[in-house]
């Protein structure tokens, strides 16, 4: 459990940075082709947050690719509520305004919009986990083989 806090706390970190640079430090418009960093960089720091926790959890020792699995899900789940309360918290102090880039925006209330972004964060993080944590592991356990 140690790994999948220390990991997961690792992603949620890159996730803070991120959007404390680009709301608060550089303000980004909605429309800006810089936003397609954010996605793309969180899904990077996910991966290299899994293969390290699996490798971690490894220790130079055989892994079974059920407890690769399991490390990685854990990890993602660490991730998906750190970074949900991160958001939660963050809504609460800044208000709706946070929802701008929302792609929900204009059509629904704000409680809405954040109760569909909490979802998609925390529900994607897990699937994305999972699917992640299938592949590494499955590198990894078929790489101790040979």
């Amino acid at each position: 459990m140690k790994i999948a806090i220390k990991y997961g706390l690792l992603i949620t970190l890159v996730v803070v940075i991120w959007v404390l640079i680009t709301h608060f430090l550089f303000s980004i418009s909605p429309e800006s082709k810089i936003n397609i960093l954010g996605p793309i960089l969180f899904n990077l720091a996910s991966i290299v947050a899994i293969y390290l926790g699996i490798k971690a959890k490894q220790g130079g020792k055989a892994l079974s690719f059920k407890e690769g699995i399991k490390t990685g899900v854990s990890i993602s789940l660490v991730y998906a509520l750190s970074a949900s309360i991160f958001f939660l918290i963050l809504f609460l102090l800044v208000g709706p305004s946070l929802m701008a880039n929302e792609p929900m925006d204009q059509n629904f209330p704000p409680w809405q919009r954040a109760l569909g972004a909490f979802a998609g964060l925390f529900f994607g993080a897990l699937i994305l986990g999972l699917v992640y944590s299938t592949i590494i592991s499955f590198l990894l356990v078929r790489r101790a083989r040979t």
